[in-house]
């Protein structure tokens, strides 16, 4: 009974790792409570209930019972506390119990630690620390205790794919402390267990520490890819593009303050579909604790960390430099094709969040070199509808390709091609903020035939239609850009709007570029913000706009290669790397040869002549007795070693032994050769002395015994 309770720390810890690989779901603060809470209380709880066992009282059903209250107790006392105060905990726990999984998996990783999501992780965890530490009180079996905990561990595999970090620790640490509850309850003595610790912390490190250098090609299962997420709608009631002329004429409202880093542009909504009127976006929301995933993309980029402060602002858009890969502060959505964020409900004045974002360095020779993305998103991007209710194709859709034909004659490349198209339009019309607004395919004719004049909104849109009868995948872009400088940071106004087409190219990803003209009147003043990369960008398309196709001077005929860039598999492993894998390779095939040769020796001496068969089975029966402390079989007669065998093992061995000693005497001094019934005879003797040691030595000793070196030179025959 000493040693079963010995075994319930061990089955504690089980659990609370189990609970901790849950950090991939929530992130390791909001888990390690819970797990820790979650843990201990029940395997205490049983410990105590099994104390009075030895008088046949308290049955599994009560600790079942009593377990079940006290884990009610426990998660409305910690976990669902802040439900408490808004008498939502029936909700809480109906949501917990039956529909948190499904929220997680529809739910950006890290999920927010609302209560409702942790009673999930909170109820896995104690039922499994109820049922290692009964299996480890109530039954013999020592291995089952473990059992509980590896489920509940799956189970947080699997909610947390594609979460951050790793549970490589965790799985190592899992090893070893199954290892160590198995050698606790094999009960033999403390000397096994001295020496499979080291051996089994030694292996779990090595497990760790070789397990990000094996090579793995497939891809993980998702479950998330198996769930519904919730279906995309209409977040604000007004698009931010319909509000871009209004804003317009109305440029001193403060839209929102920036402190930080600096970034130059802001972006609110990115709109990839157009029905023929109006911009739309297919962005398929789902809620996030507060990161964003990345996109993908190979583009080397900085962070940049900006605190922003709402002020006339409306809607649920969130400024944000680029992509944002981090939110705090508020409650948001996130469209993870897009990186597009929206608050829960709708801005308020003086509202703070702080958003960290990931900024393109664009690089001009990737840039010029780049061609078109392909992927279903950027295909879905190039087409043009015909308009509601039309049976062919808008007559203005062909005046279109020819006016993007004619403004793009002679480009090279894809990306020369666009930023051509981009520079025609910004001399081809002039900025209004007075022009009429409307982004349809009428609007967009008149703004391109007769107008041209037009707001951010007739420049990005064309642009953007344009670009796609030209095949290139484009989507509008609605943000800001500029401000001015005040209270340490920058203050964006309702003038400083923009909308900007963006370009998806292969492997870099979503390149904006910017079709309008500079307002009149408006200083570069007004741009003193803008970041490096947004200049570094504007000139490597200017430069591929204006460069020419031939061969006079500043002529190019052909597009720079791409520079190659260097990935993690360039990089050459560290010498402590090859070691550690020389290393797990030699254990690897030491414990294979230790395993291996025992076998094999066994399988060469039942075969043969029957003499051969009886004298391997001799062989053999002296290597079970070499477990028990037989090593002077060589200076022994066939009947002393029988003797040896009954005094180590009891009578039972006699009867064994015996019969076989006089069956190795008659094959070795006898007249005639032995029958194959007689070397039968001599294996089952020799079989029932192997389970007579097993029993009294333990499996672990002989495995113990079975690892030394010396084991390889057993035996002769």
């Amino acid at each position: 009974m000493n040693r079963r309770y010995l075994a319930l720390p061990v089955t504690a810890l089980l659990a609370a790792v189990a609970g901790l690989a849950f950090q991939r779901v929530f992130g390791l603060g909001p888990v390690l409570p819970v797990a820790a809470v979650a843990a201990a209380v029940p395997t205490a709880l049983s410990a105590a209930l099994s104390g009075p066992r030895r008088a046949g009282a308290w049955p599994l059903w009560i600790s079942l019972v009593l377990t079940v209250a006290a884990w009610f107790a426990t998660v409305t006392a910690t976990v669902l506390r802040p439900a408490l105060s808004g008498g939502t905990l029936p909700a809480a726990l109906r949501e917990g119990l039956l529909g948190s999984w499904k929220s997680i998996l529809t739910t950006l990783l890290p999920a927010p630690a609302r209560p409702e999501l942790l009673v999930l992780a909170h109820v896995l965890v104690w039922l499994a620390a109820f049922a290692s530490a009964e299996l480890a009180l109530r039954t013999g079996l020592r291995a089952a205790p473990g059992l509980p905990p590896l489920a509940v561990f799956g189970v947080a595999l699997l909610l947390g794919v594609d979460g951050p970090g790793s549970t490589l620790p965790l799985a190592a640490g899992t090893v070893v402390l199954l290892a160590v509850l198995v050698l606790l309850r094999a009960g033999q003595g403390w000397r096994p267990l001295a020496l499979g610790l080291p051996v089994a912390a030694a292996l779990g490190t090595l497990a760790w520490l070789a397990a990000p250098l094996v090579p793995v090609s497939a891809e993980p299962y998702n479950p998330r890819e198996q769930v519904q997420a919730p279906p995309p709608q209409r977040r604000d009631s007004v698009s931010p593009l319909d509000r871009v002329g209004g804003w317009l004429l109305s440029p001193d409202q403060t839209m929102f303050t920036a402190r930080g880093g600096n970034a130059g542009e802001w972006r609110l909504v990115a709109l990839d579909r157009f029905d023929g009127v109006t911009w739309t976006s297919t962005a398929r929301f789902a809620p996030t604790g507060r990161s964003v995933p990345e996109d993908g993309t190979v583009v080397e980029r900085r962070d940049l960390d900006q605190t922003i402060t709402v002020g006339d602002l409306p809607g649920v858009w969130l400024p944000a430099a680029d992509r944002p890969r981090q939110i705090d502060g508020v409650t948001v959505v996130v469209d993870p094709a897009s990186g597009v964020a929206a608050a829960d409900r709708p801005l308020r004045r003086g509202q703070a969040y702080r958003v960290r974002s990931r900024v393109p360095r664009w690089n001009a020779d990737d840039l010029a070199a780049a061609s078109p993305a392909t992927d279903p998103e950027a295909r879905a991007a190039t087409g043009l509808p015909w308009g509601p209710g039309a049976t062919r194709e808008p007559v203005q859709v062909a005046e279109f390709r020819r006016f993007a034909e004619r403004a793009t004659e002679g480009a090279a490349s894809p990306f020369q091609q666009a930023a051509r198209l981009a520079m025609h339009l910004r001399r081809y019309a002039r900025y209004s903020v007075t022009a009429p607004p409307g982004h349809g395919y009428r609007q967009l004719d008149y703004f391109l035939g007769e107008g041209r004049a037009g707001t951010p909104e007739h420049f990005a849109t064309a642009y953007a239609v344009l670009a796609r009868t030209l095949g290139l995948p484009t989507r509008v872009k609605v943000g800001f850009r500029g401000g001015v400088p005040a209270d340490g940071g920058v203050r964006v106004r309702s003038g400083d709007v923009m909308v900007w087409p963006e370009v998806k190219f292969e492997e870099i990803g979503w390149v904006p570029f910017n079709p309008t003209p500079e307002q009149a009147g408006k200083t570069r003043k007004n741009d003193a913000v803008a970041s490096g990369e947004t200049r570094k960008l504007e000139e490597a398309q200017k430069n591929a706009a204006s460069a020419k196709r031939g061969n006079g001077p500043g002529a190019t005929n052909q597009v720079p290669p791409p520079a190659p860039k260097r990935t993690a598999a360039d990089e050459p492993l560290p010498w402590w790397a090859y070691a550690s894998a020389a290393g797990g390779l030699l254990v690897a095939g030491y414990v294979l040869a230790v395993l291996a040769v025992p076998a094999l020796r066994r399988r060469r001496r039942r075969s043969g002549t029957p003499a051969q068969r009886v004298a391997g089975a001799w062989h053999q029966a002296l290597d079970h007795l070499a477990d028990v402390g037989l090593t002077t079989a060589r200076t022994l007669t066939a009947h002393e070693v029988a003797g040896f065998g009954a005094r180590h093992l009891g009578e039972a061995a006699r009867r064994h032994l015996q019969p076989l000693a006089d069956l190795v005497n008659r094959a070795r001094f006898g007249a005639g050769e032995p029958d194959p019934r007689a070397a039968d005879r001599a294996w089952e003797h020799s079989d029932e002395v192997g389970r007579l040691v097993t029993a009294k030595a333990g499996r672990a000793r002989r495995l113990g015994r079975r690892l030394h070196p010396r084991s390889l030179r057993r035996g002769a025959p």
